[in-house]
């Protein structure tokens, strides 16, 4: 973890600073729409949040990562899920490990969530350093199929399911 920094539990206090890196983090990106910052508002109000944390330095929140549940069957029964995004780094501490410490912090609490898959839609070469593939992800149906659609078992010896579909949290379906 990078020197100084701190990664804990977001509370409401710390929801103000949450939008203004999110937003910040995605000013002026390619990465569709910049919605990130209501998407975790909308998240939250709908109780479908299932890890938010926030790395501080310095007091000063510097990035932030949000887990949704997620509606997951596999093999014909419901798979405890959880999506991952958007996680976000203020454009000053982008590149030290920050995002890269939020990711593998709330992986750990999912883990101890039991949850048993996680997704993502991202970069395909930045996410697979986490574990997540590709490959296990085009074994379920969902509307964000396609390259940047990556799923990961949290339990590294768990065997990969044959099929099933994999649907966010609704406040995904209703942006736009």
């Amino acid at each position: 973890m990078p020197d100084g920094l701190i990664v804990r539990p977001a509370s409401a206090e710390d929801d103000e600073a949450i939008d203004s890196v999110i937003r910040a983090a995605f000013a002026g990106t390619d990465f569709g729409h910049q919605g990130e910052a209501e998407l975790v508002r909308m998240i939250d109000a709908d109780g479908d949040a299932l890890v938010s944390l926030v790395a501080e330095r310095g007091g000063v929140i510097a990035g932030h990562v949000l887990f949704s549940r997620m509606d997951v069957e596999a093999d014909g029964a419901p798979l405890a899920a959880a999506g991952l995004g958007p996680v976000s780094v203020a454009p000053e501490g982008q590149g030290q490990g920050i995002g890269d410490a939020l990711i593998r912090a709330g992986l750990e609490e999912l883990r101890a969530q039991d949850v048993a898959i996680s997704f993502v839609l991202g970069h395909e070469s930045y996410y697979p350093r986490f574990g997540y593939s590709p490959e296990l992800a085009t074994r379920f149906a969902s509307p964000f199929a396609g390259a940047h659609f990556m799923a990961m078992m949290l339990d590294s010896r768990a065997a990969w399911p044959l099929g099933g579909r994999a649907d966010y949290a609704p406040a995904f379906g209703r942006m736009g």
